[in-house]
C-alpha cells in the first residue's frame, strides 16, 4: 500500500502546461508557484522551474524570431529602393 505523499503544486501544473501555449503565462505562474512551493513545502519545484525556463526560451526565440524578420523586411525594403534609383 502506497502512503500519502506531499501535494503537487497546482500552480506548478498550470506553469508547466500553460508555457507550451502562453510563454508569459507559464513565466509567472512558474515564478509564483516557485514562491508558493518555498513557503508551504509542496512539491513541484521542477515542474515550475521547467513552466518557467520553457517560458522564457520560447519569448527569447519569438522575439528574436520577430526581430529578424522586421530587418530581413527593413533590407529587402533598402535593396529594392536601390535598384530603383540605379
Amino acid at each position: 500500500m502506497y502512503g500519502a505523499g506531499t501535494k503537487t503544486n497546482t500552480m506548478a501544473i498550470v506553469a508547466l502546461v500553460s508555457s507550451f501555449f502562453i510563454a508569459l503565462a507559464g513565466v509567472i505562474c512558474g515564478a509564483i508557484a516557485l514562491k508558493q512551493i518555498q513557503r508551504t513545502g509542496e512539491s513541484g519545484r521542477g515542474m515550475a522551474l521547467a513552466g518557467l525556463w520553457i517560458g522564457i526560451v520560447s519569448m527569447v526565440l519569438t522575439t528574436a524570431f520577430i526581430v529578424l524578420i522586421v530587418i530581413g523586411i527593413w533590407n529587402r525594403d533598402l535593396t529594392t529602393t536601390a535598384l530603383a534609383l540605379s
